[in-house]
């Protein structure tokens, strides 16, 4: 199961708040922004651990996908983009 990371009434960001350890009775409370990575869809980070999977390599991405490489280096442009939008 995915972390939820869109408040289900409203769409906006949802932030971390606490986080507990599974060993002791420490808790963290605070506000915290979430990763960058867990704001991508979950397409997107596939994507993204495709591509640390093969190396770096969007020419075997493009292989594995059984895709031109034109066509994963435009969805790689188009991701870059997003990210660099999401970036404060």
């Amino acid at each position: 199961m995915k972390l939820p990371v869109f408040c289900p009434s409203c769409e906006q960001p949802l932030k971390v708040s606490q986080l507990k350890c599974g060993n002791c009775p420490t808790e963290v409370n605070g506000d915290y922004e979430l990763p960058l990575y867990l704001n991508l869809s979950r397409e997107e980070q596939d994507f993204i651990m495709a591509f640390f999977l093969a190396s770096g390599s969007i020419k075997e991405m493009a292989r594995q996908a059984n895709t031109s490489y034109p066509t994963m280096r435009n969805r790689m442009d188009d991701m870059i983009e997003k990210i660099k939008k999401m970036q404060p």
